[in-house]
């Protein structure tokens, strides 16, 4: 399949030295912990944005302590203490419990740390959208008799969705850049298998500069899905405006 591929953007399989389905493995892997990363941080954002405009304070004050402590420490340290974090504690509990040892899988490791990781961004961009509704007419939808579940679905989150996709296209390209972390940690992602074709070919710049390649095509359909979505949250904004 991937050689197949290659023949018809014109790239021979002999240019990636049997390390195509290598590669195609790690794009895969790639993609999937960035939209697993990215559902759990939409997830995240919400909860956190919900909280940060509560009245309570107990949910008000955590909310403002997760935002500040995650985008004020650099991902690669905070990626380090979570995973490491979630290994101790399952870890002690695990002797607690007295059951056997149990090892976090990296994949489940990574989601969980980018999710949440950039649910704190996801947090700030959500609370801006919510905010830019306009006041009447969740009013307005109050007053005809429409319960909180129905204003957040009907008239909060359509037109939050309209000023959130700018913000939610940025971080995801965010997140997408920043599973090239998880290698440190030990999964098969695109990184780690460019790194490892690069080191066994002493080609290590080729296959690097290839892994950019596969990245920017990534970002570059996901922007074409982006604006679409964007159009498509604009049509009533514009309908409305004639």
């Amino acid at each position: 399949m991937f050689e197949t591929l290659l023949q018809n953007l014109g790239l021979s399989a002999f240019s990636l030295k049997g390390f195509g389905p290598l590669l195609l493995q790690g794009t895969w892997m790639t993609v999937k912990l960035s939209v697993m990363s990215l559902l759990l941080a939409i997830v995240l954002g919400l909860l956190g944005a919900s909280a940060k405009l509560s009245k309570a304070a107990i949910l008000r004050i955590p909310a403002q302590v997760y935002t500040t402590l995650i985008r004020g420490v650099p991902d690669l340290v905070l990626m380090l203490l979570i995973f490491y974090s979630l290994q101790t504690w399952l870890t002690s509990f695990t002797e607690a419990m007295e059951w056997d040892y149990i090892e976090i899988d990296p994949f489940a490791a990574g989601v969980i740390t980018l999710g949440f990781i950039y649910g704190a961004y996801f947090t700030e961009t959500f609370r801006g959208a919510i905010l830019a509704v306009p006041r009447g007419q969740v009013e307005a939808a109050t007053a005809y008799g429409l319960s909180r579940a129905q204003r957040f679905r009907f008239v909060v989150f359509p037109q939050m969705m309209r000023f959130a996709l700018p913000g939610i296209g940025n971080n995801w390209q965010v997140v997408l850049k920043a599973t090239a972390l998880v290698s440190i940690i030990g999964l098969a992602d695109l990184v780690k298998a460019s790194q490892d074709a690069g080191k066994s070919t002493y080609q290590l710049f080729y296959f690097l500069v290839l892994a950019a390649l596969i990245y920017l095509v990534i970002t570059s359909v996901s922007n074409f899905a982006l604006r679409w979505a964007e159009r498509r949250y604009a049509a009533g904004s514009r309908e409305a405006q004639r």
